[in-house]
């Protein structure tokens, strides 16, 4: 099969993820750039940034269009994580291939079990910001060391944290994952390895139209199916980089 057909297919993949599930972009991106596409892991969490941004960008809009971004906890939220996405972006490039890939997958794999616990309560009536700016600094940190995006952790701090409910989540998470993107991108310039833009753009490209169809499929099931496919996709990829990791 060949590279652009590889790079269309993952790229639908990731969009899709992204649009329906406000998540899980950088998290399914990063190993099908390493595995599919041939990317050294410092090529591919820096290719992987540049996808999610754009990705999460456009399907931010459709979903603000459905008024399901809340914008004020979003904000706050990826204010908060501006600059432990830049510091750690720097000393994530420092560290052994091996050991952000472990940390990757057992951090994807803690997100995904609170996923599948019930919350078991309704939303609070009003959101505290320090509990954002809090989650939102967490995030921002995770972000820029991990090379990811963030969605598959935004999702379950702003449902469990501070009680979005999900279809609201998917939308603001989208919110935080461009502007944590693009810090961490600041952060990674020249640090980056080798960028294959000819296999970077038509990655990025199917990535934003699979984004549209992921939103219009969040739009017919409920949060809760939304939820427990999020953490099954989460712990298949935490499950696959773990094994990679020891073997």
């Amino acid at each position: 099969m060949s590279t652009l057909v590889l790079a269309l297919a993952a790229g639908a993949v990731v969009g899709l993820a992204l649009g329906a599930l406000g998540g899980g972009g950088s998290v399914l991106a990063v190993p099908a750039l390493i595995y599919l596409l041939g990317f050294s892991p410092a090529s591919a969490t820096t290719a992987s940034l540049i996808i999610v941004a754009a990705t999460s960008a456009t399907a931010l809009h459709a979903h603000a269009r459905d008024g399901n971004v809340a914008w004020r906890t979003g904000a706050l939220f990826a204010a908060a994580g501006i600059v432990p996405a830049f510091l750690a972006g720097a000393v994530a490039g420092r560290l052994p291939a091996q050991v952000l890939t472990g940390a990757f997958s057992v951090v994807a794999a803690l997100a995904a079990v609170r996923m599948l616990r019930p919350s078991g309560s309704e939303p609070p009536e009003r959101i505290r910001p320090a509990k954002a700016l809090g989650a939102g600094a967490g995030l921002g940190a995770v972000t820029g060391f991990l090379g990811v995006g963030g969605g598959f952790l935004a999702v379950p701090a702003l449902v469990g944290v501070l009680g979005l409910r999900m279809k609201q989540a998917v939308g603001t998470s989208l919110l935080v994952i461009s502007v944590n993107s693009l810090a961490a991108l600041t952060a990674r310039t020249g640090a980056g390895g080798d960028l294959r833009w000819e296999v970077i753009a038509p990655f990025a490209g199917a990535a934003i139209l699979g984004a549209w169809d992921g939103r219009r499929l969040a739009s017919k099931i409920t949060g809760e199916t939304l939820q427990r496919l999020f953490a099954v996709v989460l712990l298949a990829v935490a499950a696959v980089m773990l094994i990679d990791v020891f073997v």
